[in-house]
């Protein structure tokens, strides 16, 4: 976007957030959906993270890695759903330029770093299903932190240049955002300036991130899907393919919407705003909310300690009583 030469460059002190527009009648009923997502994804990961944080014969690589996602989890959807949630309710729309471009940051952060952990969950199970003899030596516990410290390193460092980026924009005394969180593509959209800079980085870091951790989890998945039919019977064969099972939900539910969410942008004035509002809503809180409950229930390992756990709180609460 070019500037005319008769307007003042500003940046903005506060943005205001406009929720969804077209749907500000309905607010509050759809406040309902987002506030039952934010429990469930706090509950569910706070207690994922518990049960393998306490239980020593899940301190393995698949559920360190796990572990991983779940914190993950827990930040991306803290970052995004109170804010959410009180222009919803209390029409607290405004938020700080520094307030807006922190939230901004922090999605950016941990949606990479989803994506690097569901790589690295990837290769845990290409070890296991392909190597299944050297797990132990591959796979040990400073591999897996020194794995985590890249995850995090590569997460900060893709996302700090979008925050200097768009601090370096100028904006036309529009502070408006048809949005109910801060988004990098939706902020450079107010700017009178070019964003030609940050288009390009943009499109450059989901390359070198998203597309190419894709990219890698498929071939990992093909060299599985190799091993896995020169098995020589067919239960052998399932069991290696219900260890996946799990991960191949997660995947799928991670990377369908975000590209499905990004096709949606591009051809954004076909599309109705407020479906793209719910789309770009949905594809960075359905993950945290379902990921816990996906691997609760399909991983067995996991879902006897729920059971256990809740079937104890409820023998204490009837001695009690």
């Amino acid at each position: 976007m070019m500037p005319d030469n008769n307007q003042t460059f500003f940046v903005p002190a506060t943005f205001i957030l406009n929720g969804i527009p077209g749907t500000e009648e309905s607010q509050v009923w759809i406040s309902i959906p987002f506030c039952l997502i934010y429990i469930v994804a706090l509950l569910g990961n706070s207690l994922l993270l518990f049960i393998i944080g306490t239980e020593r014969s899940l301190h393995e690589p698949m559920y360190l890695f796990l572990s991983m996602l779940a914190a993950a989890d827990l930040l991306l959807s803290t970052t995004i759903l109170p804010k959410t949630l009180a222009v919803f309710w209390f029409k607290a729309a405004e938020i700080s330029f520094a307030a807006c471009l922190t939230q901004m940051f922090f999605i950016d952060v941990t949606f990479i770093a989803e994506s690097a952990i569901l790589l690295a969950m990837a290769f845990d199970r290409y070890v296991a299903i392909c190597h299944p003899l050297r797990y132990s030596t591959v796979l040990t516990k400073p591999v897996i932190g020194k794995m985590g410290l890249v995850v995090v390193i590569r997460s900060f460092c893709m996302a700090f240049p979008v925050v200097f980026l768009v601090k370096q924009l100028k904006f036309c005394r529009n502070n408006l955002l048809p949005r109910t969180y801060c988004q990098q593509t939706t902020i450079s959209q107010l700017a009178c300036d070019s964003i030609r800079v940050n288009f390009f980085y943009g499109v450059a870091m989901a390359i070198l991130t998203i597309i190419l951790d894709a990219v890698l989890i498929a071939v990992s998945y093909l060299l599985i899907l190799r091993s896995v039919f020169r098995l020589p019977s067919n239960n052998a064969r399932l069991k290696a393919l219900r260890t996946c099972s799990s991960h191949i939900c997660v995947i799928l539910m991670f990377y369908t919407p975000s590209f499905y969410s990004a096709s949606a942008n591009q051809y954004g004035h076909l599309i109705p705003g407020y479906i793209l509002n719910l789309l770009a809503n949905l594809h960075v809180l359905l993950p945290p909310m379902l990921n816990p409950i996906i691997y609760g229930v399909t991983t067995k390992e996991i879902l006897k300690r729920v059971i256990s756990m809740f079937y104890c709180c409820c023998r204490r609460s009837h001695l009690l009583t």
